[in-house]
């Protein structure tokens, strides 16, 4: 099946939205806990080690909030990639 660049930047625009909650999310409670470990007061923000894997209370996405997040993160990245090499300029040639 061979996509064209109105279906690329489709299907980008259609999840890049959607992906940008757990992407930001994933890092910032990421950076967060890892500031608490270095500073030594990790047990106060424990809540933000189990909102980086996808625990959140009584909604526990552990299994699969990395895999869906890698998914995303992938197929954005593939999109972005495809539709950046299909926007490159071709050299003009001269005769």
């Amino acid at each position: 099946m061979k996509l064209n660049a109105t279906k690329i930047r489709k299907w980008h625009r259609l999840l890049a939205p959607i992906m940008i909650l757990p992407i930001l999310l994933t890092v910032i409670t990421g950076v967060i806990f890892q500031i608490g470990e270095l500073g030594g007061f990790e047990d106060k923000l424990r809540w933000a080690i189990h909102w980086h894997k996808g625990d959140f209370g009584y909604i526990d996405f552990q299994k699969s909030f990395p895999f869906l997040n890698a998914l995303g993160l992938l197929f954005l990245t593939f999109t972005g990639i495809s539709m950046w090499w299909k926007s490159r300029r071709k050299p003009s040639s001269k005769l």
